[in-house]
């Protein structure tokens, strides 16, 4: 009995090895990495110029290398009360888009792994309702390097009652150009994406990912739905949703919302000390402290470039979103819309995490702005402070773009500015400049119709000036032919007169 229970305590310590309980990197300091703590202290300068800006109320960021955190920061506070601090090991976020990589392309990538899904496969034969004309040539792959066909999105919360309604909307989306031949970031492929893994899992994307990924490192605070007593260290996003209230802990995305809160594109909550764990995972070939989730050759296949510079699920830095201008050339990441940002680079074995809620009553008239440039930022400065970079140690740049806050105050009428307000004012222009136009159309129309009718009439007067004269000028030859003749008698003059 004594040796059972030896040995029940024996395999308990294994898995508790085997399987991390808590998330976050060990930390180190940046010389131990060869790293510069000073050039890294640009972060700190230029993530909270951002907070002070009002592009958002907080952020929480990770810079890891070689293994290790060596950069672990909040900023400012979860919302503009200034209540609660951000932490990065304790502040959860929306991810948003990193959902489409953290989650689907990842649980992707375990189904690949254990043989269950084949990327040229057609898409139709893992759900059979996506069928019929262009469909049919749809592929996994075209799928993750958003090549399929299918528009942006779809405003299924605005269609579907329900989240088997909302599906169905998806599986019923249009394919507007030849799969392979056309590029459209697109939220319904990541959706579709996320509907193959349930089909070929037998389960549902949230449970799969669990108990495949991040049980297995220790992710503890990245999940779909956020518990009631993690709300409250969870950053809000919307104050004024469509949904008609605040949002904090319910996923912003109003299409992830009308799919149950579970979608492939969107959906997804985590902290950056848990993300630093799937970063390190990724840049150790898919396994970390020993346990093994990816493998290494599918983690060389996904995340390098496949299209354009799409790799699978994953962007590369040719893309240009927010990784900065000295990242490798084998650099990979994704953004999300909600201020969200994570970038891994195998050469530096590097990464760089950003999460923030820009979507929160922004104070910035231009936080887009903001955050692409605190993104670029990040990722610059963290680069630059690599001591033992093989090309070289970079000059640091006299200001960063956060330092010059290009913009950030500029009125700007966005795409998301067009609202229906917007669009009639709009409309209404655009028919007065038709009235107009139409007006003086009619006017030249006029002008030239009286214009005409005075040439008619100045001609037809010329033509009988030109008549009367030929009369009077008849008259008057009559009068003197008449004077040349000889005089008649006076009887036959009288009878001529009468």
């Amino acid at each position: 009995m004594l040796l059972l229970t030896a040995l029940a305590i024996a395999v308990a310590d294994v898995t508790r090895v085997a399987l991390p309980m808590s998330s976050g990197l060990p930390e180190r300091e940046p010389a131990a990495v060869g790293m510069s703590a000073e050039r890294l202290g640009t972060i700190d300068r230029v993530v909270q110029r951002g907070v002070d800006a009002g592009g958002y109320p907080g952020a929480s960021v990770v810079v890891g290398r070689k293994g290790y955190a060596v950069w672990s920061r909040g900023f400012g506070t979860l919302d503009w009360t200034r209540k609660t601090r951000v932490s990065a090991s304790e502040s959860i976020y929306d991810l948003a888009s990193l959902t489409k990589v953290v989650a689907t392309t990842t649980a992707l990538m375990v189904l690949y792994d254990r043989g269950d899904l084949e990327l040229d496969a057609k898409v139709s034969r893992y759900l059979p309702t996506f069928s019929g004309g262009l469909r049919d040539q749809v592929t996994v792959r075209h799928l993750l390097t958003h090549r399929a066909g299918l528009s942006a999105g779809r405003e299924l919360w605005r269609m579907a009652q329900t989240p088997a309604e909302a599906r169905d909307a998806v599986l019923a989306s249009p394919i507007n150009c030849t799969p392979g031949a056309c590029y459209e970031y697109s939220d319904l492929g990541a959706d579709l994406m996320g509907f193959i893994a349930e089909a070929v899992s037998g389960q549902t994307l949230e449970t799969l990912l669990q108990k495949a990924v991040f049980q297995k490192l220790g992710m503890n605070d990245t999940r779909y739905r956020v518990s009631d007593m993690d709300v409250m260290r969870t950053a809000p996003t919307e104050i004024a949703p469509p949904r008609g209230y605040p949002l904090r802990g319910e996923v912003h995305d109003e299409n992830a919302y009308a799919l149950g809160g579970i979608a492939g594109h969107a959906g997804l909550f985590s902290t950056a000390s848990d993300l630093s764990v799937f970063a390190q995972m990724l840049l150790d070939g898919g396994v970390y402290n020993g346990v093994r989730v990816i493998a290494d050759s599918t983690v060389q296949l996904f995340t390098r470039r496949a299209a354009g510079h799409r790799a699978l699920g994953w962007d590369t830095c040719a893309g240009g979103a927010g990784c900065g201008q000295f990242m490798s050339e084998r650099a990979f990441g994704h953004t999300g819309f909600t201020g969200t940002s994570l970038w891994i680079d195998p050469d530096r074995q590097m990464f760089v995490i950003l999460l923030t809620n820009r979507v929160h009553a922004a104070r910035a008239r231009r936080p887009s702005k903001v955050i692409a440039d605190v993104r670029n930022d990040l990722a610059d400065a963290a680069v630059l402070a690599v001591m033992d970079d093989p090309d070289g140690v970079r000059a640091m740049p006299a200001s960063f773009r956060a330092d010059l806050a290009q913009d950030w105050n500029r009125p700007l009428k966005s795409r998301r500015a067009s609202s229906a307000a917007a669009r009639r004012k709009a409309a209404a222009a655009k028919r007065a400049a038709a009235k107009r136009a139409s007006a003086t159309k009619s006017r030249s129309a006029k002008k030239a119709s009286s214009a005409n009718k005075t040439r008619s009439a100045k001609k037809a007067s010329g033509k009988t000036t030109v008549k009367t004269s030929a009369k009077k000028s008849t008259k008057v030859s009559a009068k003197k032919s008449s004077t040349k003749k000889p005089t008649a008698k006076k009887g036959t003059a009288r009878k001529t007169s009468r």
